[in-house]
C-alpha cells in the first residue's frame, strides 16, 4: 500500500502522543480498535514520527482505514502500510484536507465536475473515522475510494 503523509500537529490526541512524537504502539492500536477495526492480525512500530503497519487486514478498504486512524493522530508523520489484504481490491487515493474544503468539493477535485453528490461515497469510505459529513479538518488525510462501474 505504500507510505502515506500526515500532519503531524492535527489529529486524534492518543495518550502518550505528543506533537514531537507519537502515542506508544499499544495505544496507536486501542485507538484503530475503538473505530471497530480489526488489528488481530496486525503489527503496529513506531520509529520516531513514523508508524509501520505489517501482517495482515481483512480487506483492502481495512486496510486503507487502519492507517487512517494511526496516521490522523497527533505525532504522526508518515504511515508505512505494508498490511496485506486477504480480500484484495483496488486501492484508494488519499486526499489530505484543506482549509476550505468540504466533501462536496472533494467529491468535484477528485471525481470530477458534476459529481459532488458523490461526497456520500467518501463518507462512507471513511466511517467509522469521520462521524459526520461536516466534521473533516486541514491535514486530516481521507480515503477517496474509485467510483463503482
Amino acid at each position: 500500500m505504500g507510505l502515506l503523509s500526515f500532519a503531524k500537529s492535527v489529529g486524534s490526541k492518543i495518550f502518550g502522543g505528543t506533537e514531537a512524537a507519537p502515542a506508544p504502539a499499544d495505544q496507536l492500536k486501542k485507538e484503530a480498535e475503538k473505530h471497530g477495526l480489526d488489528l488481530s492480525k496486525t503489527e503496529i512500530k513506531v520509529e520516531g514520527d513514523k508508524v509501520i503497519l505489517s501482517g495482515s487486514a481483512v480487506s483492502t478498504e481495512e486496510a486503507e482505514k487502519i492507517a487512517l486512524a494511526v496516521g490522523n493522530s497527533v505525532g504522526v508523520a508518515k504511515v508505512q502500510n505494508d498490511l496485506k489484504a486477504e480480500k484484495p481490491a483496488p486501492d484508494s487515493k488519499f486526499y489530505t484536507v484543506k482549509s476550505g474544503d468540504t466533501l462536496w468539493k472533494i467529491a468535484e477535485t477528485e471525481y470530477g465536475h458534476g459529481k459532488g453528490a458523490k461526497y456520500t461515497v467518501i463518507f462512507e469510505a471513511n466511517k467509522p473515522l469521520l462521524s459526520d459529513p461536516d466534521k473533516i479538518y486541514p491535514g486530516q488525510v481521507l480515503r477517496i475510494p474509485p467510483l463503482p462501474a
